[in-house]
């Protein structure tokens, strides 16, 4: 016999709730409902000049090739922070499922990154790559390849993903070991002894009763990529060289706040919820189809 919670008092359920929807009325709600106004104004860069211009801001981006130039910035950049991210997440998640001595260093020190915030990830990377300084642009050097991401655009982006990765890569492997954890072993002992190799063993077993994992951590890394890797950019290239990686959540900072467009900036940011809600949608629609729940 299936069990509800009864409230005798009618006011209790919505005073539960209460603090949850004021925080996402306050934080979220309000914020895009300010983005979404502004986006329609024409703004000096004190705020002490406006004028309603309904979708010019908009008009004015689409006819920037620079702004749909970093539409594929943003592209590259987020498939190869949540690819790469996941995929080395889930190998050294696969290694510390199996480690047996020694357990908890090598997971200690994996966890490690994610608790050293973003700007040190950026300053840390950007120093260890230095054209100049760097240890590992040094040992880039010494087997032919000359590293200077002030001047590459190509090695700007490299660097950005590696440093984004990196941060990053202990959250998902947090998530990808209580996955692994949690499949039961007798599953994979049974087809061991039915003949089946680990990859054989991985493909058929391990990685669909993972999907519902792979599917929430594809999803964060996606948003991740998109908003939260601000202050690595911020602190390794600042967008160059040029507009090399200058993604679209950079170029809302550095046109409202550096070029002072503050109605163009908002139109951005319009537009940047806009790309991250459809793509979340999409995947909840349609990638989730795909999702194993045992």
């Amino acid at each position: 016999m299936e069990k509800r919670a009864r409230f005798k008092s009618a006011w209790l359920p919505y005073a539960l709730v209460a603090p949850q929807i004021i925080v996402t009325l306050l934080f979220f709600v309000w914020p895009a409902v300010q983005a979404l106004y502004q986006s329609m104004l024409l703004q000096d860069a004190f705020g002490g000049y406006s004028e309603f211009v309904w979708f010019d801001n908009f008009r004015t981006l689409f006819a920037d090739s620079n702004y749909l130039g970093s539409f594929k910035t943003t592209a590259v950049f987020s498939v190869l922070v949540a690819g790469l991210g996941l995929s080395l997440s889930l190998i050294l998640a696969a290694f510390a499922d199996r480690v047996i001595k020694g357990a908890a260093v090598y997971k200690t020190f994996l966890i490690w990154p994610y608790a050293v915030s973003p700007v040190v990830v950026g300053v840390l990377w950007m120093f260890m790559l230095s054209p100049t300084l760097g240890i590992v642009s040094h040992w880039l050097h010494y087997v032919g390849i000359d590293w200077n991401h002030v001047l590459n655009g190509r090695h700007a982006m490299i660097l950005i993903v590696i440093a984004a990765v990196w941060k990053q890569v202990s959250y998902n492997f947090l998530f990808f070991l209580a996955g692994l954890q949690s499949i039961p072993k007798s599953l994979i002992e049974a087809a061991a002894i039915d003949g089946a190799g680990p990859v054989k063993r991985f493909a058929t077993i391990v990685f669909p009763l993972l999907s519902p994992t792979t599917f929430f951590l594809l999803v964060v890394n996606i948003v991740y990529a998109f908003f939260d890797t601000f202050a690595i950019i911020e602190a390794t290239t600042q967008g160059g060289p040029g507009k090399d990686t200058d993604i679209l959540v950079y170029k809302v900072f550095n046109d409202g706040f550096k070029g002072g467009d503050l109605g163009g900036a908002a139109a951005q940011s319009v537009i940047l919820m806009t790309i991250v809600i459809v793509l979340t949608v999409v995947q909840f629609k349609y990638v989730e189809k795909k999702v194993q729940y045992a």
